[in-house]
């Protein structure tokens, strides 16, 4: 399964859709990255006149690449993937830094289990200077 076919399996379009791009994908790994445009819906009233994307919209990001793609890789010999649904069942996040409007962001995950369809993975969000802005434990399970 390639790049393009996890994008095109995600259960979401715009305006919420927070992937652009795959880079990287492995049974243990995932990296990606996506660019949060100005006009986004979410900047209008957070924080006024000082624009910051929300953190339950960097979690988000982070559960779409690091989280939901990758759970799709490791499901891709699953005849039902176009019917899946998914459950995000946890997030335990630490925000360091703020991610501003028309900023690229990467995300990288890594899998902490996977069993019985249920995915836990630690995944981090690096700005466009690759600091770390945030990071956490993700979790959630597959229907297929």
């Amino acid at each position: 399964m390639n790049t393009e076919e996890i994008i095109a399996l995600l259960p979401y379009i715009e305006p919420f859709l927070f992937v652009n791009d795959i880079e990287e994908v492995t049974e243990q790994y995932i990296k990606g990255s996506y660019t949060f445009k100005e006009e986004a819906f979410f900047y209008k009233g957070h924080f006024k006149d000082h624009p910051v994307t929300p953190g339950v919209i960097l979690t988000e990001c982070m559960a779409q690449i690091g989280l939901v793609s990758l759970g799709i890789y490791l499901l891709k010999d699953k005849a039902s993937l176009h019917t899946m649904q998914i459950a995000f069942t946890s997030a335990d996040v630490s925000f360091l830094k703020p991610v501003l409007p028309n900023e690229r962001v990467t995300v990288t995950s890594e899998v902490d289990y996977f069993r019985f369809n249920k995915l836990k993975c630690n995944v981090k969000l690096y700005n466009q200077a690759s600091e770390l802005v945030c990071q956490g434990k993700l979790a959630g399970i597959f229907k297929v």
